[in-house]
């Protein structure tokens, strides 16, 4: 009698628990589950005509790997000393931004013209020179760099920077001796070259703001 008893407390728990189980999914023994949804074929992809041809060949594979143009021309092979560092004669500093983040950009932009005497230039809403992204550019003097730099690495809002040097290479300036705050991004710079003779050897800093802000210090 006691195992009839237990046999039929399980049967009960048992369906008990599948009641509870229905109800919480909606589903019972009278109601089939949902057939699951049909994704769609993907999209019909168009074909090459027949007879065209790659414009690449069909040899590129055969090619050997090419050493890319040294971006140190003036350095190849290695100098045999080091270059003075009173080669640089002035800094650029290039904030990226994008949909996303031009806000950040705006105040950032303001908060600069505020405090420091820089050259302030326009919006590049789409990519110039060798800046792949919307940016915008101020340069300074090398007298600012120990304020400058720290100000930017504590007030960056997240965007990236590029700060680098103005020397008589500017190639070399954008690619190889840079500065990057946050986090770096290509600089399509390979095609640029040394100013020739006639032309002024190194960019010059015109300043073009005033401040009123005081630089915040603790």
């Amino acid at each position: 009698m006691g195992k009839s008893t237990t046999a039929k407390g399980v049967d009960r728990r048992g369906l008990m628990l599948a009641s509870g189980l229905a109800a919480a999914t909606g589903l019972s023994a009278a109601s089939p589950a949902k057939a699951e949804s049909v994704l769609p074929p993907p999209a019909k992809q168009p074909r090459a005509p027949v007879g065209g041809k790659s414009p690449w060949g069909y040899d590129t594979y055969r090619q050997a790997t090419p050493t890319p143009v040294s971006i140190r021309p003036g350095e190849d092979p290695l100098p045999t000393a080091p270059r003075a560092y009173t080669d640089i004669k002035s800094y650029h500093a290039h904030v990226y931004f994008d949909e996303g983040t031009s806000e950040k950009a705006i105040l950032l932009r303001r908060w600069v013209a505020e405090r420091f005497e820089v050259e302030l230039g326009d919006w590049n809403v789409t990519p110039r020179g060798p800046h792949v992204t919307p940016s915008f550019y101020f340069g300074f003097t090398n007298d600012l760099l120990h304020v400058l730099l720290p100000w930017l690495q504590l007030n960056s809002l997240g965007l990236t920077i590029l700060l680098h040097p103005n020397t008589d290479d500017p190639r070399a300036d954008h690619i190889h001796y840079t500065a990057w705050i946050n986090r770096s991004q290509p600089v399509n710079a390979y095609g640029m070259k040394k100013p020739a003779a006639d032309e002024p050897q190194v960019e010059l800093i015109y300043p073009n703001t005033k401040p009123t802000v005081a630089i915040e210090r603790a």
